[in-house]
């Protein structure tokens, strides 16, 4: 793969396979859909989730469309909270509340051609790339315009923290001035994919790389920069963990950092290297990577790592963690 294709693989939501549903012990391969032909019918593999660690995984799809097309589930189609998960796919939301059981999901009312989903401070924000903005606040029913005067398209993110407000696009990352009451381009150089905060700390997956504000996001520096993207950033316990393309050896690279961001620790040498791995969260006493061989686990901080979950076809695990339960979606890993 040439390097200018590095940046292609983040940018495109990619597609999900279906399997019958069942439990799944550690170290567990899922076979394939033509091996899986069940009597019962129903959608499968697309999303499971382990309560346990990562000892057992379920298979949550029941009750969500079958045959969604490759695109049916966009890149930032899922949330999870106390009040449950929320998936967009296809052209509806589902809903999964917590402790749910089969059909785990309920189709609710979606926000059209909003295809995003993201946690807001009140609820759940929706959002699309020509820059249209909606909310649903917790126990609410309908959803309500909001942000109607960023004038911003090629919007790929809207991240809320205390009275800030910012939206990452392909052009850069920008933030509401309350004082101005005006919205302010406070970092130019290429797009601005997610953003995470602690203590503090902002830092935020780039072009570049991982970026980082100390000042509530009004200056930024690049703090982990291999010439490729930033691809994941995730607060664990203590700190931070990263997950960059390095040009030089054409692989993603894993890190975590205990210092506010301020320095970085590669914890990937016991990983296979990988130009497709996907996500790194924690829960727990565990870290969790998800890689193109399935999904990873380490009880010490990435030292050593077991793989607990293997891959479905070709397809790599996007993992998010509410609570003590972690998620896991398998995805195509480009080309």
């Amino acid at each position: 793969m040439k390097i200018h294709n590095l940046a292609f693989l983040l940018l495109f939501p990619f597609s999900f396979a279906f399997d019958q549903a069942s439990e799944f012990p550690h170290s567990s391969s899922l076979p394939d859909s033509d091996q899986q032909k069940r009597d019962k019918a129903g959608a499968a593999n697309i999303i499971f989730k382990s309560t346990d660690g990562g000892q057992t995984w379920q298979d949550m799809s029941e009750g969500l469309p079958e045959n969604l097309p490759e695109d049916g589930i966009p890149r930032d189609g899922f949330l999870a909270n106390d009040h449950g998960v929320y998936l967009r796919a296809g052209n509806g939301m589902y809903h999964s509340k917590p402790n749910s059981t089969a059909p785990f999901w309920q189709k609710e009312i979606s926000p059209d051609n909003l295809g995003s989903i993201v946690p807001g401070k009140t609820g759940m924000l929706a959002f699309n790339y020509g820059g249209q903005f909606l909310q649903k606040a917790n126990g609410a029913t309908f959803w309500t315009p909001v942000y109607a005067d960023f004038k911003g398209k090629s919007v790929r993110t809207v991240f809320e923290i205390g009275n800030n407000v910012f939206i990452g696009c392909d052009w850069g990352l920008y933030k509401y001035d309350d004082s101005e009451k005006s919205w302010e381009r406070v970092y130019d150089g290429g797009w601005v994919m997610k953003l995470v905060e602690s203590d503090g700390v902002l830092l935020a997956t780039s072009q570049s790389g991982i970026i980082r504000s100390t000042d509530h996001g009004d200056n930024w520096v690049n703090v982990i920069s291999e010439g490729g993207v930033g691809i994941a950033i995730e607060r664990i316990k203590g700190g931070f963990a990263a997950i960059t393309c390095n040009t030089e050896t054409e692989t993603r690279r894993v890190r975590t950092s205990y210092d506010g961001g301020k320095t970085w620790q590669p914890i990937d040498a016991g990983l296979p290297a990988s130009l497709y791995i996907s996500s790194v969260t924690e829960v727990g006493k565990y870290m969790f990577c998800g890689h193109p061989a399935g999904i990873y686990r380490s009880p010490d901080k990435g030292k050593t790592w077991q793989l607990v979950l293997s891959a479905i076809q070709d397809k790599v695990f996007n993992l998010s963690v509410s609570g003590n339960v972690i998620y896991a979606i398998p995805r195509g890993v480009g080309c």
